[in-house]
């Protein structure tokens, strides 16, 4: 191993472009040169430390351009969970979805899909059930405290709060066709219905045993006719006018799943888990007709009566569409008994998560809504069965992230999923991508944005492209690992090749074949995807490999293991050239800087460590998280690091200082992604929190402001200056307040009290100021009370607060309690002084009263002549 490292130190691959002016880690012959292009006023490093450190402390504040300067991030846009299973509802018109997510339900816009309003129940507990009325203006829930919860979902608000008065939650409820009347289906068999516009309970059906899983009311109101299935696979009927079960309906072998109706209400179609679906005359309350679907049905819809030969409609008959354990919408044609039309798997057919939970039509919108096991949302258009929109409601661990695209319009997502998630940022549509069968682990993207790779636990590497439209498919696959594959990396300068790490300790080279940058197979997306070969293979360290990155200029490859050892390699022969050891645990993440000849690593020792090419010598150790570091990335060309670590945090390093510039705090659990821009204007994290938060450097932007403010206390405080020489101290008094001068203050106070009538002109002042200014003006009072000298103006503003001040108001006050506090003693110990120099004074003038001579006529000899 020592020999290697020798000869890594005179290997000429490991030349860099020259290193930038101010870049981070620098040769020791340009150390002293940049001592004296610092500028400002540090003219040597001693001084620069400690201006470096005050800065750090808060002292002084660092001017733009200066040696504290950095990025600064801020969260731009957060990619949080907002379906979490359950119910997902339209409104009438398709432009609002309602979903569960854990205590509350979010109303999500169908268009962009942004967050429009969160309806977060009082009593914290999960939401069981709930349901929109059919005039969309009432919206009732359900909670595991047994109570039912009305809203006013336009304003956010509760109309009211009752008892469920069921014993165990509520599984199921159901609105009339007039939104007048409510049906809830319990865990403990119960039915019970609710009169919502006189506040009270109707009926209380009793008979089924279990859980009521499903309730629904006959389309047409004046039937009275409400329908429910239990855990017995029956269909009861009820009649609302004698309160009692008119007939029990019997065809499944197992729980019913759902139930449709027909526009004339003649006819309804229910489904179940056994794999059939029965047409029932509701006139007769009989079974028509028994459809074998073969497959778990969890909806089935009545499509309305016309042609549609897209569908394979076309006859006037009767028309389902069932959606189940397959992943795929399916057409039947009642009368025969036929699969007339069978969509094109979009999440691919059949396996865990693909699985369609619940699917219903949305008329006024032309869509279908369909929801799947892994709690993705699908609008389809309903005369084509084409896919509209898709959204993520539940993205789970986020395992890693990336940008997208040439201009960074999108982000790709690998979750706790065999499916990958690409996001348009600007409207927040989200394509799922399906190749491969296991989790992916990793994901990186070429240097143009179009190209991007992935690698799974399913041993497999995949290579996408997206289209000038932004549609993404898989162009080329390849395999050879023999355990999961769990870090990837691409070339830096063009399309050339990717490597991988694998859990079976080797690394593999794959080079990219000419026809997968070929026009046709960018222009074609039906095109199939083009086995990948490995070139070469190398056993490269004892244990799992975490991670691998390639230099920029793609001679260099850094592997990262849990062997707590980083190794330095050559491309594309895989020579070793030297191990870097230090770390005391594993290494989670290697990262080449873009500017000097140096490679950072992070580890679970909760360090970030920067190690020269050269010599593979550690030049720094930084050192903040409490907790495993898990990725690193260089940001502001390379002469800062931004880490992520097990505890949630963000880390913003100067490599230069060597210090934690700022801690960035968005995320619960450990963040596994990290990316930033092409423009290091932003960055990108992934948590197994899963949320996906969108930084943005914000630097220019909070220094424009900084110097805005600047600029405005600058004039305000000239404006004052003009203000007291030209002595108008009434307009000087709310200027020197806002600009948070007590001293000012106390001068304008003093010169107008010092006017015959001061307290008059001071009073009126007071009493038009706003609240905040009086808050202000009592906090100055505070600390003017606590000097003898400036006591008077201090209890001449209180008295005016006093006199005027409802006790009520003076308590709103922010901090009026210690303010009151701190007030009490000084104002009792002035009281006491003043009254000790008023007795002296009284003994003063009864001394001068009696020391004077009694008035006695005037001497003879001092009259005048």
């Amino acid at each position: 191993m020592t020999q290697s490292r020798r000869a890594g130190s005179r290997s000429p691959a490991i030349r860099y472009p020259a290193a930038r002016a101010g870049a981070g880690v620098q040769s020791p012959g340009t150390r002293s040169r940049d001592r004296h292009r610092d500028g400002g006023d540090v003219r040597d490093r001693a001084s620069r430390s400690a201006l470096q450190e005050q800065v750090r402390r808060g002292l002084i504040r660092a001017k733009p351009g200066g040696v504290a300067d950095g990025a600064r991030y801020a969260v731009q846009r957060r990619i949080e969970p907002f379906y979490k299973g359950g119910k997902v509802q339209a409104s009438g018109d398709g432009q609002l979805l309602f979903c569960v997510c854990g205590s509350g339900v979010n109303v999500v816009d169908a268009t962009s899909g942004n967050l429009v309003r969160t309806l977060q129940q009082e009593d914290q507990e999960n939401i069981t059930a709930f349901d929109l009325s059919p005039n969309n203006e009432i919206l009732v829930t359900g909670s595991r405290a047994l109570l039912l919860t009305q809203w006013a979902w336009r304003e956010g608000n509760i109309s009211r709060v009752w008892k469920a008065v069921h014993t165990a939650p509520v599984a199921s409820m159901a609105f009339d066709p007039t939104s007048t009347l409510l049906a809830t289906g319990g865990c403990d068999g119960a039915v019970r219905v609710w009169d919502l516009e006189r506040r009270y309970g109707t009926h209380h059906l009793r008979g089924s045993p279990g859980v009521v899983h499903l309730v629904a009311f006959h389309p047409e109101p004046e039937q009275l006719l409400l329908f429910s299935s239990a855990m017995d696979c029956t269909i009861r009927v009820w009649g609302l006018q004698a309160g009692t079960c008119l007939a029990m309906l019997s065809s499944h072998y197992s729980p019913v799943t759902s139930l449709a109706f027909s526009d004339d209400g003649h006819t309804m179609v229910s489904s179940g888990r056994d794999k059939i679906c029965t047409v029932w005359d509701l006139k007769t309350r009989t079974s028509v007709k028994t459809v074998p679907v073969f497959e778990s049905v969890e909806s089935v819809v009545l499509l309305p009566k016309g042609e549609a030969p897209a569908l394979g409609m076309t006859t006037a008959g009767l028309h389902l569409l069932t959606a189940g354990d397959r992943g795929v919408l399916r057409v039947w044609e009642v009368e025969s008994g036929n699969c007339v039309h069978t969509q094109k798997p979009i999440l691919g057919e059949g396996g865990p998560g693909r699985e369609i939970t619940h699917c219903a039509l949305v008329p006024a919108a032309g869509l279908i809504l369909a929801v799947t096991a892994e709690h993705n949302i699908l609008l389809y258009e309903a005369h084509t069965l084409r896919l509209h929109k898709q959204f993520a409601g539940y993205n789970e661990d986020v395992l890693d992230v990336r940008f997208l695209g040439p201009e960074d319009s999108h982000i790709v997502v690998a979750t706790n999923s065999p499916r990958l998630k690409v996001f348009e940022l600007e409207t927040s549509d989200c394509q799922i991508l399906c190749g491969h069968t296991d989790i992916i682990m990793a994901l990186d993207v070429f240097r143009k944005g179009r190209l991007f790779t992935s690698c799974a636990k399913d041993q497999s590497v995949r290579v996408w492209r997206m289209n000038v439209s932004g549609k993404v498919h898989c162009i080329a696959h390849g395999s050879g690992h023999t355990h999961g594959i769990g870090t990837i990396s691409c070339s830096r300068l063009k399309e050339a090749f990717l490597v991988t790490g694998s859990q079976d300790c080797t690394i593999k080279l794959w080079p990219l074949p000419e026809a997968v940058t070929s026009k046709k197979m960018t222009r074609d997306p039906n095109c199939d995807p083009v086995p990948l070969q490995a070139q070469a293979t190398q056993r490269a360290h004892d244990k799992d490999i975490n991670s691998v990155a390639v230099s920029p200029n793609d001679k260099l490859l850094a592997s990262g293991s849990q062997d707590r050892t980083a190794k330095l390699w050559s491309l594309p022969d895989f020579s070793l050239l030297g191990v870097f050891s230090g770390h005391r645990r594993g290494v989670w993440c290697v990262q080449f800087s873009p500017t000097d000849q140096v490679l950072a690593t992070a580890s679970a020792d909760g360090s970030l460590k920067l190690w020269g090419l050269q010599d593979f010598s550690c030049l720094k150790t930084f050192e903040g998280h409490d907790a495993s570091v898990l990725r690193v990335t260089f940001v502001s060309r390379g002469t800062q690091l931004l880490s992520s670590g097990s505890d949630g945090l963000l880390k913003l390093w100067t490599i230069k200082s060597n210090e934690c510039v700022r801690t960035l705090d968005g995320h619960e659990d450990k963040v596994w992604g990290l990316h930033c821009n092409r423009l290091d204007g932003a960055a990108v994290t992934g948590a197994s929190d899963a949320r996906i938060l969108l930084w943005k450097d914000v630097t220019e932007e909070e220094q424009a402001e900084e110097q805005a403010q600047q600029e405005e206390q600058i004039l305000k405080q000239q404006e004052l200056s003009n203000l007291l020489q030209e002595k108008q101290y009434l307009r000087a008094l709310g200027l020197a307040i806002s600009l948070d001068r007590p001293h000012t203050v106390l001068i304008v106070v003093k010169a107008i009290l010092k006017d015959v009538e001061g307290p008059k002109k001071l009073e009126e002042k007071v009493l038009r100021l706003r609240r905040d200014q009086k808050e202000a003006l009592l906090r100055f009072s505070v600390t003017w009370n606590t000097n003898s000298r400036h006591c008077h103006e201090a209890q001449a503003v209180l008295g005016v607060l006093l006199r005027h001040e409802s006790p009520e108001e003076l308590l709103a006050y922010e901090g009026v309690r210690a303010a009151l506090e701190a007030l009490l003693p000084y104002t009792e110990r002035h009281f006491q002084r003043v009254s000790r120099m008023l007795q002296a004074a009284m003994f003063l003038d009864f001394l001068w009263q009696t020391m004077k001579l009694p008035e006695t006529s005037a001497s003879p000899a001092l009259q005048p002549l």
